[in-house]
């Protein structure tokens, strides 16, 4: 069993209490994809643990406006991000925020850091990784953070400069 259908089962999908980034790009390919423009919001971070950010300085730089929020995926209900139902996200793999593609891979600017400790790899298989388990690949994740650096930086540079 996939670990995502898991936590799904035990209603704690990262999907959930969570706040979704959205790049310039993922605006793009999720209204191109969906015709929509309503699914997101400017929202300040809820944890100051956001703000804590030492291992990547300019992330804040990145994806922080002048205000101090961010963009991100509106809930549909409460604290259940915009795209999710009863049978996962309604967004095709290719146009998912990149963020959501990253995870549980965690990064910064410059590499990829490790794996989050938030799934459960207690419920894996004994002679399955965390990553064979939800079919991920390496190499297309660090293409993934690539990417959503390049989108972020590109944004960050066209933003008005603060007076």
């Amino acid at each position: 069993m996939r670990l995502c259908a898991i936590c799904a089962n035990e209603n704690r999908t990262c999907c959930v209490s969570r706040d979704i980034l959205l790049s310039a790009g993922d605006l793009e390919r999720i209204a191109g994809y969906t015709g929509a423009t309503d699914f997101f919001e400017l929202r300040k971070p809820k944890s100051p643990e956001y703000l804590d950010q030492d291992d990547d300085p300019n992330w804040n730089l990145y994806t922080l406006f002048a205000d101090g929020s961010r963009r991100v995926v509106k809930h549909g209900s409460p604290g259940i991000c915009w795209f999710l139902n009863t049978r996962g996200c309604l967004l095709p793999e290719q146009v998912r925020p990149l963020v959501c593609r990253l995870h549980p891979v965690e990064f910064t600017e410059h590499m990829i850091t490790g794996l989050s400790r938030e799934c459960p790899a207690e419920h894996l298989p004994a002679n399955e990784t965390l990553l064979t388990n939800l079919e991920m690949d390496l190499d297309l994740a660090e293409l993934c953070r690539q990417q959503l650096y390049a989108e972020l930086r590109q944004e960050t540079l066209r933003r008005p400069k603060a007076a």
